[in-house]
């Protein structure tokens, strides 16, 4: 893309309303556009790396066994009837009534209707195990949105559901779920830590929530330094191993990590000193395992291999795929702006014309514009030098491409690395060697 022709409303002045790092950068950037209170729209840029985020969750999910469908965003008041939780949600959901005066909902989350879902098709326990899952917008009205896409009340989310025949095999569901959120967390570039959770609204007796650690994290965080060695896409893990997925688990949940509200002085005082850290961090990823909680009261029933009706055992698993786009954001920034890890960056490099109209730096931007093709932002644009590193440096690209007269004559291009701001001159077949990885 280039930048002269793109729609990029990057801001020079820092918004009044946004109060901490990702939201003052994802307006300052040019990723979102307030629409009302908690709502954004989201501008190219922003779309493209709420894509590149959606996109490695929807890999994990399916390299999990998980199938994704898609479920509507209004929901009927009668299936949140059935399952008791109509009444008590709270004022968070956002009701309403069709034409024909029919009670309605803006789906906060869908176990109801993926259950209803399932029972029409599941009849025997040869249907099972299944896992169900979509990325959809949902909607929950936040007494006071704030944060940006942090907590918003319009957000996209990626939510599955688990049926199995048994305790058992809704545990190795859980587990496998567990496994894939440590691996989508770390493809992104993030260090996501499994805490123990409360189950809140959702239910059950089983949740951990998934934190990236950041300075401007809502929760106090406690953990063992260990967690910050395990390498969960390394040789040691084999993906689609049972015993590493078991395996995965055990040291995952044995590893000291707890938010403030589930902090045990009495655990952590076991962690031995020179192993315990505390922080802030991030929500990005919540599971749980809560039995029948659904299919009891609901009506979903499958004939077991005796020949009785059995309620299958469920479980569903949130990641916050738009929220996960500012939490990013939080864990790797600076004074000039966003740092984006490669796998979720919209552009993976900036490609920046120093003195456009000057044939050898045009020549030389274009080849290597052309040979990026759509992994590179082309900054055409006639601005002074100091604007266009501003703004590439407030973009966050991967990589810049700095491309000045002098150099361009003697066939080389400087090379600079975003996340560490190491700059090389190289030629431009090395360069994008490097951009390619």
């Amino acid at each position: 893309m280039r930048l002269s022709r793109a729609f990029l409303p990057t801001l020079k002045e820092t918004p009044a309303e946004a109060q901490i790092v990702s939201h003052r950068l994802m307006l300052r950037a040019g990723l979102v556009r307030q629409t009302s209170a908690g709502i954004y729209a989201w501008l190219p840029m922003g779309w493209r790396t709420l894509q590149r985020v959606g996109q490695i969750v929807r890999e994990e999910q399916d390299r999990a066994g998980a199938q994704e469908i898609l479920m509507p965003t209004i929901q009927s008041a009668e299936l949140w009837r059935q399952s008791g939780r109509y009444d008590a949600y709270g004022p968070e959901m956002l009701r309403l009534k069709d034409r024909h005066e029919r009670e309605m909902l803006f789906g906060p989350t869908n176990e109801e209707m993926v259950t209803d879902i399932f029972r029409s098709f599941a009849k025997s326990y040869r249907d099972l195990p299944r896992n169900l899952y979509h990325i959809q917008w949902k909607f929950r009205d936040e007494v006071r949105p704030r944060f940006g896409v942090m907590r918003g009340r319009e957000f996209l989310m990626k939510d599955a559901y688990s049926f199995d025949l048994t305790k058992e095999g809704a545990e190795h569901s859980y587990r496998q779920m567990l496994w894939a959120y440590l691996r989508t967390f770390q493809r992104m570039g993030l260090r996501a830590l499994p805490m123990r959770a409360d189950t809140g609204p959702i239910g059950g007796n089983l949740s951990h929530e998934f934190i990236i650690l950041a300075e401007t994290g809502e929760s106090a965080v406690f953990y063992d330094a260990d967690f910050e060695q395990i390498d969960w896409l390394g040789a040691d893990f084999a993906p689609d191993s049972v015993q590493d997925m078991q395996r995965c688990y055990d040291l995952a949940t044995a590893t000291y990590a707890a938010t403030d509200e589930m902090h045990d002085e009495a655990a952590w005082a076991r962690v031995p000193e020179a192993r315990r850290r505390q922080g802030r961090g991030i929500e990005v990823g919540h599971i749980f395992y809560f039995g029948t909680k659904y299919s009891a009261p609901m009506g979903l029933s499958v004939q077991g291999p005796d020949g009785q009706q059995v309620q299958p055992e469920m479980g569903s698993y949130g990641i916050g795929v738009s929220r996960l786009v500012g939490a990013i954001i939080e864990a790797n920034h600076d004074e000039a702006g966003i740092k984006w890890p490669d796998a979720v960056a919209p552009f993976r490099a900036a490609v920046i014309n120093l003195k456009q109209g000057d044939a050898a730096c045009d020549a030389l931007c274009d080849k290597i514009y052309r040979a990026l093709g759509d992994d590179a932002l082309y900054d055409d644009r006639a601005e002074r030098a100091g604007v266009k590193f501003a703004d590439a440096d407030l973009m966050g690209h991967p990589w810049q491409v700095i491309v000045g007269p002098r150099g361009a004559a003697a066939g080389m291009v400087e090379l600079k690395r975003r996340m560490t701001g190491e700059r090389h001159e190289v030629s431009p077949e090395d360069a994008l060697g490097k951009i390619r990885g």
